[in-house]
């Protein structure tokens, strides 16, 4: 094991990581510190992070035009269903425009209006036209330039010492295990492993930043990539931490079928409307309505209603009848409508050959070639290869899949860790999904994420740079030391049960995660009961004394794939058994979370607050 130390330990090489990085640097710079070091801890070359996924946009009220702060946040407030913290949404809202300005001016390359403005689209629940894009690839071009403005500032570890600027030293391929904690509860580090020179390594430093995104992967039918496993959130509750809120997780209502590939919600406010089994526009059936002109979308009506809604039409639409089989070829290919068939299992897998699925229409054959081409030209590409549909003469198969995650590690608008009992923990930070600002509540506005990785992750850098006052995190320090056999038996004990699982086992991580992602999608999906919940906790319960013996097959210590994904499973395990838990004892539906058996809202909201208890039981209180 070696020890590496830094000024600010930043987990996650995304959006909301990177902005922490550079704000981090920033106030280095500005307090004179040339010396200090931000280490940029990451599972996947940062580039292949799962905000170069995100299609639609980011929201910030524009200076022209007739919206304004208070739409903005009247219309976060409604979507988060009484649950949104107004002073925290407030901050980061206002905030917004001035961090999609700045990506403006480091080279992102926004889509623009007829005046060479950045130009914004409808979203929906929004009451105005606010939503910052890049064709339908913002996340990417997002993602893009934020590490290229990181490489200006990012060193080898080899020529670290020797900068006389504050540096990024960025640690590509390292899997976060777990977070060092001081006896006194505050933050001085992480433990992570190097799958390029297989071996442990301790980051210590007296700042931490957690930006490792969120846990909607452990559902079977999800938008998001295999990376995205809540490792962070695990972390947190492993170190007596809390999560706030977590049964919330958004279902998207436009996905690809088998594969969950995102449709953004850009393609519906460019004009594109939903269709039944019949080709008539149900939404207006369940509550969303009246009918709109086709190609004339109106704010917070139709397809432009709330995420949330559409997902839950979906649902009743369903259940009416009113949806189209839609059957996924064996060899993967494109599916076809209305094929008959169930398909099998595959056991080796976990995949479905030719499963059946249930879709409804997406309609942008009135939309034009031109807005195709020039505002969805990820979408066109997408329904073309995954469903074999051109969006100029067909009709794209849609279906909801789990999205996002509302609820996450509770902290301040600017970053600031909470405890379960709302008292900051010293040290420890998070940005992005992985973390519960207050911002979304009980379901999430869409295009809200993006801009709140700028901003939080912005603000959670520079108080950490603030902590951190004269350690030079390059050389032996008096607070941490390199040779800190306190802080290496630390470490090194928390790695020794991760590192035990190579090479034991008997049971299929595979098999566990497929079964996993069965489960939530069946019982903990965009309706819920009493019955199913139940069913759902004791079939968690028996998936972690399954995964108590998991196999590992390879014992390799270098880009150990096997074991990676082992770790992942766990991860999404002690997240899943969270989310049951609060979701269990919310008796009421508000938001993303919907109780067939409790189908009114409380009339006093109240967050859940998830702890694990001695006996590794999730514990739950609501406040």
């Amino acid at each position: 094991m070696r020890i590496e130390a830094a000024d600010v330990v930043v987990v996650g090489g995304g959006a909301a990581g990177l902005s922490a990085a550079l704000a981090a640097l920033e106030t280095f710079a500005t307090d004179g510190r040339n010396a200090a070091r931000v280490a940029l801890v990451s599972k996947v070359y940062p580039m292949r992070s799962h905000t170069v996924a995100a299609e639609g946009g980011a929201a910030g009220v524009v200076p022209w035009g007739d919206d304004s702060l208070d739409a903005h946040l009247a219309d976060t407030l409604a979507s988060g269903s009484g649950l949104g913290d107004q002073a925290a949404a407030q901050w980061i809202l206002e905030r917004a425009p001035r961090e999609l300005a700045r990506l403006d001016r480091l080279g992102m390359p926004w889509s623009r209006d007829d005046s060479g403005r950045p130009a914004v689209r409808r979203f929906g629940g929004m009451s105005n036209p606010r939503t910052w894009f890049a064709a339908d690839k913002t996340g990417f071009h997002m993602l893009h330039t934020l590490f290229q403005e990181s490489l200006r500032h990012t060193l080898t570890t080899a020529d670290s010492r020797d900068s006389a600027a504050p540096s990024i030293i960025r640690y590509d391929e390292h899997i976060a295990l777990d977070l060092l904690m001081s006896d006194g509860g505050g933050a001085r580090g992480i433990v992570a492993y190097d799958q390029q020179q297989g071996h442990v390594v301790a980051f210590v430093a007296p700042a931490v930043i957690l930006a490792t995104g969120g846990a909607a992967r452990a559902w079977g039918t999800s938008t998001n990539a295999g990376i995205v496993t809540g490792d962070g959130l695990s972390m947190a509750l492993r170190a007596g931490l809390a999560l706030r809120d977590i049964e919330f997780v958004q279902v998207h209502p436009t996905c690809l079928p088998a594969t969950g590939i995102l449709i953004t919600e850009a393609a519906r406010g460019e004009g594109g409307v939903l269709l039944d089994r019949n080709g008539d526009r149900y939404l207006a059936d369940y509550g969303l309505g009246p009918v709109t002109p086709v190609g004339q979308p109106v704010p917070r009506t139709m397809e432009l209603g709330p995420r949330d809604r559409l997902s839950q039409a979906f649902w009743k639409a369903d259940r009416d009848g009113r949806t189209i089989p839609w059957h996924d070829g064996a060899d993967g290919a494109a599916g076809s409508v209305g094929a008959a068939g169930g398909g099998e299992t595959d056991a080796a897998s976990g995949t479905s050959a030719g499963a059946r699925r249930n879709v409804v229409h997406l309609d942008l054959r009135h939309v034009g070639d031109f807005l195709l081409k020039t505002r969805l030209p990820l979408v066109t590409g997408l329904a073309r290869r995954y469903v074999g549909v051109d969006p100029r003469f067909g009709l794209i198969p849609v279906c909801p899949a789990a999205h996002y995650t509302m609820g996450g590690i509770p902290t301040t608008p600017q970053g600031q860790v909470l405890d379960g009992a709302g008292q900051a923990v010293p040290g420890l930070y998070a940005a992005g999904e992985c973390a519960s600002t207050g911002l979304h509540g009980a379901n999430r506005l869409g295009s809200n994420s993006l801009v709140e990785t700028l901003v939080v992750g912005r603000a959670a850098g520079a108080l950490a740079a603030g902590d951190t006052g004269s350690f030079d995190g390059l050389s032996a320090s008096p607070r941490y030391s390199t040779t800190d056999k306190a802080l290496t038996d630390q470490a090194e004990a928390l790695a020794q049960p991760w590192l035990a699982m190579r090479g034991q086992g008997s049971e299929s991580p595979a098999h566990i995660r497929r079964d996993l992602g069965a489960l939530l999608d069946a019982d903990v999906g965009i309706y819920c009961d009493a019955d199913g919940l139940a069913r759902a906790r004791a079939s968690i319960d028996s998936l972690r004394q399954r995964f108590a013996d998991v196999r590992v097959a390879d014992t390799s210590s270098v880009f150990n794939t096997d074991w990676a994904q082992a770790l992942q499973v766990g991860a999404m395990l002690d997240v899943a058994a969270a989310v049951v838990a609060a979701a269990e004892g919310r008796h009421e539906s508000r938001g993303a979370h919907q109780r067939i058996d409790h189908p009114d809202a409380d009339a006093a909201p109240k967050h859940s607050i998830v702890v694990t208890g001695q006996t590794g039981v999730p514990e739950v209180s609501y406040v």
